[in-house]
C-alpha cells in the first residue's frame, strides 16, 4: 500500500496543479540520466486537430504551423474523432553530458498510422512511419509497441512533431525512455506476458483434464473462454501481431473483435452451465439466451456490413453485467459455489470498468502501466476464483453424492430388514396355506371321485345322443330331398304361376347353372378343335378351351341364344309351351310375363319350330322334356 501511495500520490498532485495551474507556455521534458522513462502529460504535449486530413508537414513555415497548436487539458492526449488526423508537438532538451541513448515509446499498439517527424537538422526533419497498418518487419525494434530512437540535440531543444491517424479512438501514450531501461522494460514485460498467458494454457489444461474425467460440458466453455480471452490479450498487447500474422495487418485490423466475440459467447454459456441456471433461475435462463443471440446478430453485422463496428467494445459490458447479476442472484438463492463466481466476476467487472474510463476518457489520471494492463490482472484473478468456483460445485456434487450413497446404504439395510421380515411372515403364510390346501386337495380328490362316476354317466349320455341325432339328420336329408323332389314334380306336372315356378328358377345364376349342366351333361367338346380340355372363360358358367382359346357361352348353341328377355321368364315361357303342347297363345303368355305380345309371338314361335323337330325325343319325355327343348339341336 505504502508503495502505491509513493507511485501515485506525485501524480495526483500533479494532474491537481495542472488543473488549477494557467495556461502558458509548451513544458520542455530535459533528458536525464537518473530518470529512465517519462511519460508525457498535459503541458508537455501541444496539439491540434486537423479535421479535414489534408495538412502536410514541411520544413518551411514552422511559426504559422507551430500557432495552431494549444496546450493538451488532459493527463493522457486522446483522439475522438475517428475522421480527423490529430497532430502533437513535444519539446525534449539536449544533454550533453547523458550517457545513454533514448528513445520515444507509443503505449497504445492499435494506432493504426503514426508519422513521427524528427529534426535532423535547423527546420529539416526526417518522417518516421509507424503503425498497425504497416508489416511488423518493418520495424526497427521488433517490440509490440512502437519505438523510434531519438537523436541527443546536445545543449538545444529538440522538437518532435508527431502526425496520427486511426478508425477507432485511441489513447496517446508517448513515453521517453533510455534504451537499456526498454530492453530491461521489455524482457520483464514479456517474461510477465508468459506467466500470463501460461497461466490461461494451465487453465485450460486443468479444465480439459477435467472434462476428460467428468464429461461435464461446462468445462468445454471454460476452455473455449480461456483461449478466447488468451487470443483478445494478444490481440490488445500486440503480441498476436509480431508472432501470429506479423505481415497480415488488415486482419490484425479486426481479429480482437472475433476474439472478444468468442470470449463473450462462451463467457454466457459457461454462466449458464455452471450456474444451472435453467433449473435455478428459469427467467435468467432465458434472457442470456437471448443475449448470445442478439450478440451473434450483431457479430455477423460486424463482419458483413462495418468492420469498424467491433470498436464498440462497451456493447460487452451487457454480457458481463448480465452475468454478474446471475452470479448474486443464485447466490442469493443459496447457490454456493456462485460466491466465488460473483467474486471472480467483480474482479473482472472493476478492470472491465477502468478500461472503458480510459477508452471513453473518463479516466481523471494519467494512464499508467498498472491502469494499461488493470483488465490483465482482473482476467488472471477472475479466471482464480472461477476455477475456485468450479471446484466448490465439484466439491458439493461430490458431497451430495456421498449423501446420496449413505443414503441409499440405509435405505438397503431398512429395506434388508424389512425383507427379512416380510420373508418370515411370507414363510409363516405359506405354512398355513399349504395346510388349508392339503385338507382342500383331499376334499377335492373325494368330489372328483365323484364326478368321475358323473362324467361317465353323462359320456354315455351324449354317445346315444350322437347316434340319435345322426339318424335325425339321416331322416332330415331324406325328407328334405323328398320335398324337394314332390315340388319339382308339382311344379313340372301342373299349372303353376310364375311365381311357383320362379322358386326353382328364382334368379339369371340358378338359371346359368341348370343350363350348364343341361348342355354338357355329356361331357366338353371344342366345337372348333373337338378338345375337351377347359377352363373358366369371362362369362358365367362360359368354357373357354385350353387348346385353341375359343370360349364357348352357356346360351349359345340352345334355343335362348340371341334372347333379350330375361332368361327365367324365357324358361317359364319354354315350360309353359311344353305343358300346353303349343297351343297357348302369344296374348296370353304377354299377359302372364309382362313381356310384349310380338315379343312372345316371336319366342314362342322359335319354341313351336323346336317342338316340332324334336316330336319324337319330347313324346314320352314327362316333366323333362320342357328341358329337352332348351338344347336346340338345329341352333348352329
Amino acid at each position: 500500500m505504502c508503495k502505491l501511495l509513493t507511485r501515485y500520490f506525485p501524480a495526483v498532485l500533479l494532474s491537481f496543479f495542472y488543473i488549477i495551474t494557467p495556461a502558458s507556455a509548451q513544458n520542455i521534458v530535459r533528458l536525464d540520466d537518473h530518470v529512465k522513462q517519462h511519460i508525457f502529460e498535459y503541458k508537455q504535449v501541444y496539439y491540434f486537430e486537423d479535421t479535414t486530413g489534408r495538412l502536410q508537414f514541411t520544413g518551411d513555415g514552422l511559426p504559422a504551423f507551430d500557432s495552431r497548436f494549444k496546450v493538451n487539458p488532459e493527463p493522457t492526449p486522446v483522439t475522438r474523432n475517428v475522421n480527423s488526423t490529430y497532430w502533437y508537438r513535444i519539446k525534449i532538451g539536449g544533454n550533453p553530458a547523458t550517457k545513454n541513448s533514448w528513445l520515444l515509446e507509443f503505449f497504445d499498439q492499435t494506432i493504426d498510422s503514426i508519422t513521427v517527424y524528427s529534426p535532423i537538422a535547423a527546420n529539416k526533419y526526417t518522417p518516421i512511419l509507424l503503425g498497425s497498418s504497416r508489416p511488423f518487419s518493418e520495424r526497427f525494434y521488433h517490440h509490440k509497441n512502437f519505438s523510434l530512437n531519438l537523436n541527443n540535440p546536445g545543449t538545444g531543444d529538440a522538437i518532435y512533431y508527431i502526425r496520427i491517424r486511426s478508425h477507432h479512438s485511441v489513447n496517446v501514450i508517448m513515453v521517453l525512455r533510455t534504451v537499456s531501461w526498454f530492453i530491461s522494460y521489455a524482457l520483464d514485460e514479456y517474461f510477465f506476458f508468459g506467466v500470463f498467458y501460461g497461466m490461461i494454457l494451465v487453465f485450460g489444461l486443468y479444465n480439459l483434464m477435467m472434462f476428460i474425467a467428468m464429461r461435464k460440458v461446462q468445462y468445454l466453455y471454460y476452455i473455449a473462454y480461456n483461449i478466447s480471452i488468451g487470443l483478445y490479450e494478444m490481440c490488445a498487447d500486440g503480441i498476436a501481431y509480431q508472432y501470429m500474422w506479423p505481415n497480415n495487418p488488415g486482419w490484425n485490423q479486426y481479429a480482437y473483435g472475433i476474439a472478444l466475440f468468442a470470449a463473450s459467447i462462451f463467457a454466457v454459456l459457461f454462466t449458464q452451465s455452471l450456474l444451472n441456471l435453467k433449473v435455478n433461475a428459469p427467467r435468467l435462463y432465458k434472457a442470456t439466451s437471448w443475449v448470445i443471440a442478439l450478440r451473434c446478430l450483431f457479430f455477423m453485422a460486424c463482419i458483413t456490413i462495418n468492420n469498424s463496428w467491433f470498436n464498440y467494445k462497451i456493447i460487452e459490458f451487457i454480457p458481463l453485467l448480465l452475468a454478474f447479476y446471475a452470479g448474486c442472484y443464485t447466490w442469493a438463492k443459496g447457490y454456493k459455489p456462485a460466491r466465488f463466481f460473483v467474486i471472480g466476476y467483480l474482479f473482472l467487472l472493476t478492470g472491465f470498468i477502468i478500461k472503458s474510463c480510459i477508452a471513453l476518457n473518463m479516466w481523471w489520471l494519467p494512464v499508467t502501466e498498472f491502469d494499461y494492463y488493470s483488465l490483465s490482472v482482473c482476467f488472471i484473478t477472475e479466471m482464480l476464483f472461477i476455477s475456485f468456483a468450479i471446484g466448490d460445485k465439484v466439491r458439493i456434487l461430490k458431497k451430495e453424492k456421498d449423501d446420496a450413497q449413505v443414503a441409499i446404504i440405509k435405505q438397503m439395510k431398512q429395506n434388508e430388514e424389512l425383507k427379512d421380515v416380510l420373508n418370515k411372515r411370507l414363510e409363516e403364510q405359506v405354512q398355513e396355506r399349504t395346510r388349508e390346501l392339503v385338507e382342500k386337495s383331499s376334499m377335492i380328490a373325494d368330489q372328483n371321485e365323484e364326478l368321475l362316476s358323473v362324467n361317465e354317466l353323462l359320456q354315455q349320455q351324449a354317445e346315444e345322443i350322437s347316434r340319435m341325432n345322426v339318424l335325425l339328420e339321416k331322416d332330415n336329408v331324406t325328407l328334405h330331398n323328398d320335398i324337394e323332389k314332390v315340388t319339382h314334380d308339382r311344379v313340372m306336372s301342373a299349372e303353376v304361376d310364375f311365381e311357383e315356378f320362379s322358386r326353382i328358377y328364382p334368379d339369371r345364376e340358378t338359371c346359368f347353372k341348370f343350363l350348364s349342366n343341361l348342355k354338357w351333361e355329356n361331357g366338353y367338346a371344342c366345337r372348333k378343335c373337338n378338345s375337351t380340355h377347359y377352363g373358366g372363360g369371362h362369362l358365367p358358367y362360359s368354357r373357354r378351351c385350353s387348346k385353341c382359346g375359343y370360349e364357348e357361352s352357356v346360351i349359345a348353341y340352345t334355343i335362348l341364344q340371341n334372347t333379350r328377355i330375361p332368361i327365367n321368364k324365357a324358361f317359364y315361357m319354354i315350360f309353359l309351351m311344353y305343358s300346353t303342347k303349343g297351343k297357348i297363345s302369344s296374348h296370353k303368355l304377354s299377359e302372364i310375363l309382362s313381356i310384349r305380345q310380338s315379343t312372345c309371338w316371336a319366342y314362342s314361335t322359335r319354341i313351336k319350330k323346336a317342338m316340332e323337330a324334336q316330336k319324337k325325343e319330347i313324346k314320352n319325355a314327362g316333366s323333362k322334356g320342357w328341358s329337352k327343348l332348351v338344347i336346340d339341336n338345329t341352333v348352329d
